[in-house]
C-alpha cells in the first residue's frame, strides 16, 4: 500500500483490516510513519496521540519507525490518522498482507542516493575545468551546466529531508531534518545566484556532494538498524502465511494465520513451519526446533507433543491441532519480548532523549550567532552563510538519539540467537550491576524430574490418592507422583494448590492434602538428602513420598562460570535442608538456605542485596514468583510455570542455563557499549561544533562528519554481534553442555 493511497485514511471501513481487537475491551493498530527519524520525533507522535480521547497507550518505535495504539472501545479510529498527520508526520496502517521483506524506505534512499551521486560525479568533471583556470566564458558556461545538473538532482534527492522537515515546519514544530534542508537550500541558493550574478564561485558540486554524503550516511544508518533488528525480523519471517486446514469431510482447505483458531486441524507436511502453536494428534516425525529455540538436535513429534510456531516438520506428514491464535504464538509472544528491548526507557535513554530535544533550539539559536558574529568580524555575506550552514549541518543529534536503542536492540538479537528473551529493555541495564544470584533448586539447577524411590507405609491406594491430587498441580514432585501411581487414578474434582506449600482437596467430605510436612501436620528432621512429599487425611499425615531429583549436567558450569564473572550463587529451597545441602554441594554454590516458604524467599532476597547489591533470581516455579519480582533482575528456564515466565525479565528458550552467566556477561559489555556511546556522542558535539563556528569546517566536510558520526554509534553497537568479549567467551567455553 503506497503512502499517497493511505495519506488520507480516515474511515473506519479502510482502517477495519488493520485493526487488532483484544480480550479485554482494548483494540491496538499499528502506523507507519516514515519520516520519524529522532527523539523530538518520538515525543511529538506519542504526546499527540495520547491526548487523543479513547487512546489508552501510544508507542513509537524509532529504528521500525512505526507507531503502536492501544485504544478502548469508545474511540473514534478515524481520528488517529489525522492526528498522526497533524503533527507533521505522514502516516498509513501496517499492511500484514504486504512482504514485510520489501523495504519501500530503503529504495526511496538508494535511488535519492544514486541521483545525487551521478549529479555529483559530472559537476565535479565542470569543476575541475574552473579550478584549473578556465577564462571568464568558459567558466560561466560551466556554471551553468553545473546548475542544469545540480537543480534537478537536489529538488529530487533532497525529498526525503525536505518532505520530514516541511512536515514537522508546517505544524509549527521542527526536527533534525530542518537544519539539514535550511543547510542544502542556502548553498544551493548562493551558488545560483554566484552563477547568475557571474560569481567566480559556485558551490554546486559542494550542494550536490553534501547530498550524497547525507543520503550515503542514511542509507547506512539504514540498512545497519535493520540488521541490528534481525532478530525480530527473523521471528516475523518464521511464520507462515497460513496452513492446510482439515475439513469435517476429510477436505484440506488454505486458512489464513490470522483466521486459525484454536481447535482446528492441520496437516503438517514435511518442510512446513508450524503455522500457531499446536499439538500432535497423529503422525510421527521429526521437528526443527534451532531457529525456535537454538537446539540442534531435533524433537521426536508423536501424539500429545506440544509445538510451539515457527518450528520446522523436517520428515513424514503429521496432522495438529491447534492449541493457541496465532497473536497468543509463541513467535508472537517472543516478537513482542524482543521489541520490548527498544521501547522501554531506561535511565541512559531518557537522558539522551531530553538532551536530544534541546537540539532544534539550540543549534538554530547558534547558527544566527554564527552569522551574525561572522558579519560582525568584517567577513562578507557569503562566508558568514556557508559557516552558518556548516553549523546546522554538523551537529545533527542523530548518534545521540541512538546511543542507547540500537545497542538494546542488538543485545537482544544476540541473546534471543543464544536462546535468551528479553521481556524488558530495562532489565539489561540492570543485569549489568548485579553483585549477587539466588537460584531456585527444583526445576532449575536440578532437572526438574525427580524420581520417586521410597513410599512409607508402602499402600498402593494411597499412592493413588495422593496421584489424584497430583495430577492438577505444575509441581515436579506433584507431577512425579502421578506419574508413577497406577493409571485408572482420577483427578481430584475441586483442589487448591497453596504456593511453598502444597495442594488440597475434598473428596467425599474429607480434606485430603499433598505437600510439605508442616503443610500436613508431619514431623520431618530433613537430614536425609532426599526430598520428602507428605499426604495427610483430615489433618494427619497417612503417607511419606522420598524423592531424588539430580542436578542439570551444566549447573555445576553455570555456577562456576557465575562466579568467575564474581557473582557469588546462593541456593534458596523450600526443600528440606538435607535435600538442598547435597545440591549446593553438588554444583558449588557459595550458600543455601532450605525450607522457605515464597515470603521468606522473598526477605531472603532483600537480606542478599543489602549484604551485595543487586540481586538476580532465577527461578521457575510458582512460589518463585515473588522472589522473582523483588529481585533487581529475574531469569525463567524455559521449564518455568507461566506465573514464573510472567514475572521473569528474562526467559530462557531452551532446557540449558549456559544463558544464566551468558546474559550477565552480554548485559555489562552492553552497558560499556552505552557509556561509550554516549561519550562519543558528547565529545563528537563538543569538537566539531567550535570548528564550525570558526569557520574551520565546510558545509561538505559538516555532512561528512554527521553521518560518520551515527555509523559509528551503530557500528560500536554492533561489536556485540561481530565478537565476544573474553569474559563472554569464556562463559560460553566453560558453561557449554
Amino acid at each position: 500500500m503506497s503512502a499517497a493511497a493511505t495519506a488520507g485514511l480516515d474511515n473506519v471501513g479502510e482502517l477495519s483490516a488493520f485493526l487488532m481487537p483484544g480480550a479485554d475491551g482494548t483494540g491496538e493498530v499499528c502506523f507507519a510513519v516514515p519520516d520519524a527519524y529522532c527523539a523530538a520525533c518520538i515525543d511529538t507522535i506519542e504526546t499527540a496521540l495520547r491526548e487523543t480521547p479513547g487512546v489508552v497507550a501510544a508507542r513509537v518505535n524509532l529504528s521500525q519507525r512505526r507507531v503502536l495504539v492501544r485504544y478502548a472501545e469508545n474511540i473514534d479510529i478515524a481520528a488517529l490518522p489525522g492526528r498522526i498527520t497533524r503533527s507533521g508526520y505522514r502516516n498509513f496502517p501496517v499492511d500484514a498482507n504486504v512482504d514485510p521483506r520489501h523495504d519501500a524506505a530503503l529504495a526511496e534512499l538508494v535511488r535519492a542516493l544514486a541521483m545525487a551521486g551521478f549529479a555529483a560525479g559530472n559537476i565535479m568533471l565542470f569543476s575541475v575545468s574552473v579550478w584549473a583556470g578556465a577564462d571568464e566564458a568558459t567558466r560561466a558556461l560551466f556554471h551553468w551546466l553545473s546548475a542544469l545538473l545540480a537543480l534537478p538532482a537536489i529538488a529530487y534527492a533532497g525529498r526525503p529531508f525536505y518532505r520530514s522537515a516541511w512536515a514537522a515546519l508546517r505544524v509549527g514544530r521542527t526536527n533534525m531534518d530542518v537544519p539539514i534542508s535550511i543547510g542544502v537550500v542556502l548553498t544551493t541558493a548562493l551558488s545560483l545566484f554566484e552563477t547568475i550574478t557571474g560569481g567566480e564561485a559556485a558551490y554546486f558540486d559542494a550542494s550536490t556532494m553534501l547530498l550524497f554524503f547525507l543520503l550515503a550516511g542514511r542509507t547506512l544508518d539504514h540498512l545497519m538498524r535493520k540488521q541490528a533488528r534481525s532478530a525480530v525480523d527473523n521471528l516475523a519471517h518464521l511464520s507462515p502465511r497460513g496452513a492446510y486446514r482439515i475439513l469435517d469431510d476429510g477436505s484440506v482447505s488454505f486458512v489464513r494465520l490470522a483466521d486459525i483458531v484454536p481447535g482446528m486441524r492441520f496437516n503438517l507436511r514435511a518442510g512446513d513451519r508450524v503455522p500457531v502453536d499446536a499439538t500432535v494428534l497423529s503422525g510421527n516425525s521429526q521437528i526443527d526446533m534451532a531457529m525456535v529455540n537454538g537446539e540442534s538436535m531435533p524433537l521426536a513429534a508423536l501424539p500429545g507433543v506440544a509445538l510451539p510456531a515457527g518450528a520446522i516438520n523436517l520428515a513424514g506428514t503429521v496432522e495438529i491441532v491447534a492449541s493457541r491464535p496465532s497473536s497468543e504464538s509463541f513467535l508472537a509472544r517472543m516478537t513482542a519480548y524482543v521489541e520490548a528491548a527498544e521501547d522501554t526507557r531506561t535511565k541512559y535513554r531518557r537522558i539522551a532523549d531530553r538532551a536530544a530535544q534541546l537540539y532544534a533550539p539550540v543549534v538554530h539559536l547558534t547558527a544566527a550567532v554564527t552569522f551574525i558574529g561572522w558579519l560582525a568580524l568584517g567577513a562578507g555575506w557569503h562566508t558568514a552563510l556557508l559557516n552558518a550552514v556548516a553549523v546546522l549541518i554538523i551537529t545533527c543529534p542523530c548518534a545521540l538519539a541512538l546511543a542507547v536503542p540500537i545497542v538494546h536492540v542488538v543485545a537482544a538479537g544476540r541473546l534471543f540467537a543464544n536462546g535468551v528473551v528479553m521481556r524488558d529493555g530495562a532489565a539489561l541495564e540492570r543485569m549489568g550491576t548485579v553483585r549477587v544470584a539466588a537460584f531456585d533448586k527444583t526445576g532449575t539447577l536440578t532437572r526438574g524430574r525427580p524420581r520417586l524411590v521410597a513410599q512409607t507405609p508402602a499402600d498402593p491406594l494411597l499412592l493413588v490418592m495422593a496421584a489424584r491430587l497430583g495430577t492438577q498441580s505444575n509441581h515436579p514432585l506433584s507431577r512425579a507422583i502421578a506419574a508413577t501411581a497406577p493409571c485408572e487414578s482420577a483427578a481430584a474434582p475441586i483442589v487448591t494448590e497453596r504456593p511453598g506449600l502444597g495442594v488440597e482437596a475434598t473428596i467425599d467430605g474429607i480434606v485430603w492434602r499433598l505437600g510439605s510436612a508442616a503443610f500436613c501436620a508431619a514431623i520431618d528432621d530433613g537430614e536425609d538428602s532426599e526430598s520428602h512429599v507428605w499426604l495427610a487425611r483430615a489433618g494427619a499425615p497417612v503417607a511419606m513420598f522420598a524423592f531424588r531429583d539430580d542436578p542439570r549436567d551444566d549447573a555445576a558450569a553455570t555456577v562456576a562460570a557465575m562466579t568467575r564473572l564474581r557473582v557469588p550463587v546462593q541456593l534458596l529451597s523450600g526443600d528440606r535442608p538435607g535435600a538442598v545441602a547435597t545440591v549446593a554441594e553438588a554444583v558449588g554454590a557459595a550458600s543455601w538456605a532450605a525450607r522457605l516458604a515464597p515470603e521468606q524467599k522473598q526477605a531472603a532476597i532483600a537480606r542478599l542485596r543489602a549484604d551485595y547489591g543487586a540481586v538476580l533470581m532465577v527461578g521457575d516455579g510458582i512460589n518463585d514468583a515473588p522472589a522473582l519480582r523483588a529481585a533487581d533482575v529475574s531469569i525463567a528456564p524455559a521449564t518455568a510455570a507461566d506465573i514464573g515466565r510472567a514475572a521473569a525479565d528474562f526467559v530462557l528458550t531452551n532446557d540449558r542455563l549456559a544463558g544464566v552467566p551468558f546474559v550477565l556477561s552480554v548485559a555489562r559489555r552492553a552497558d560499556r557499549l552505552v557509556r561509550e556511546n554516549l561519550g562519543f556522542a558528547v565529545a563528537y558535539n563538543a569538537v566539531v561544533l567550535p570548528l564550525a563556528i570558526s569557520g574551520h569546517v565546510s558545509p561538505l566536510v559538516a555532512a561528512i562528519a554527521m553521518s560518520g558520526s551515527s555509523i559509528v554509534v551503530v557500528l560500536n553497537a554492533m561489536r556485540l554481534r561481530l565478537g565476544a568479549g573474553p569474559s563472554e567467551l569464556a562463559a560460553q567455553q566453560e558453561v557449554a553442555p
